[in-house]
C-alpha cells in the first residue's frame, strides 16, 4: 500500500462517523483511529461533533440490554473483523444466509460486510445454532462488534 492509498484512508475516516478502521493486507497492518465527543441528551441520543448528524445510540443500548439479560447461558459472539456495512444476504432478492435456530458448523457463510467496495464473506468459526442476529441488514458495523449470538453445540 502506498503513501497515497493511506492519505486517503485517513480522508475517508476523518469525513465519517467511524471513529475507528483497521485494514490487513499481506504483512502490513493499519489502524486508524479518532477521538469523537459525544454528548447524551435527554432524549437518549448522543450528536457525535465530527459526523454531519444526529446517531442514535437507543439501538446500541437494546443489544446491550438483551445481552445482558441473556447473561447467564454461556454464548458464543461472532464478531465483525472489519468496518463495513452488514448484509444479511448475497443480493437484496436472496434469502439470508442463515436465520434465528439455524444450526451452523465452523466454516459456514453467515453474512457478508462490505468495506471499500469489497464484499467479505464472515464466516462461523463455532459449530451451533443461532440465538440472535444483533445487526440489522444494511447497517454500518464497527472493527470487532457482535454480529451473531450462537449457543455452541
Amino acid at each position: 500500500m502506498d503513501l497515497i492509498s493511506i492519505k486517503k484512508l485517513i480522508k475517508i475516516v476523518e469525513d465519517s462517523s467511524i471513529t475507528d478502521f483497521s485494514i490487513e493486507e499481506k504483512d502490513l497492518k493499519i489502524t486508524i483511529s479518532k477521538k469523537a465527543e459525544i454528548i447524551h441528551s435527554a432524549y437518549h441520543q448522543a450528536v457525535d461533533y465530527t459526523a454531519k448528524e444526529p446517531i442514535n445510540i437507543n439501538a446500541a443500548n437494546t443489544v446491550e440490554f438483551e445481552k445482558n439479560s441473556v447473561q447467564d447461558e454461556k454464548f458464543h459472539e461472532i464478531c465483525s473483523p472489519i468496518v463495513g456495512t452488514f448484509y444479511r444476504a448475497p443480493s437484496p432478492e436472496a434469502e439470508p444466509y442463515v436465520q434465528i435456530g439455524d444450526h451452523i458448523t465452523e466454516g459456514k457463510v453467515m453474512c457478508l460486510i462490505e468495506a471499500m467496495k469489497l464484499m467479505n464473506e464472515i464466516e462461523s468459526d463455532i459449530n451451533g445454532k443461532i440465538v440472535k442476529v444483533l445487526v440489522e441488514n444494511g447497517s454500518p458495523v464497527e472493527y470487532n462488534q457482535p454480529l451473531f449470538l450462537i449457543k455452541p453445540d
